[in-house]
């Protein structure tokens, strides 16, 4: 597999866990009796769902350099702090999609640079 397919690989595994995230958090923000029906905290994790989704797609744009980790970095203090608001919240599926999403940031960042052809 080529390092351009790995990183869109993983930009894709992360987007895709940054969306289930969302409706998981919607689900549980928006449902009666699920213990955060209407929280601050619940509203929080739908916010950071969104960021990480927006950061996600901004994987697929960016190419090699100084932008592209300091979105990594960002992407990762997200991916820590939303699992842990989901940790207090008890909402254990969030805290899979963000252990999924973690995944895919670590395909990302694993992946070599692509060759000056291939960009």
């Amino acid at each position: 597999m080529s390092s351009l397919k790995r990183r869109r690989l993983g930009a894709g595994v992360l987007l895709l866990s940054a969306l289930a995230g969302l409706f998981i958090a919607l689900y549980a923000y928006f449902t009666p009796l699920t213990g955060v029906t209407g929280t601050l905290g619940a509203l929080v994790a739908i916010l950071a769902c969104l960021v990480l989704a927006a950061a996600a797609l901004g994987l697929f744009k960016l190419s090699p350099g100084a932008g592209l980790n300091v979105l990594r970095g960002l992407i990762l203090l997200g991916l820590a702090g939303t699992f842990f608001a989901a940790l207090l919240l008890h909402q254990w599926l969030l805290c899979a999609a963000m252990v999924i999403g973690l995944i895919g940031w670590i395909i990302d960042f694993a992946s070599p640079a692509p060759s000056p052809a291939l960009r």
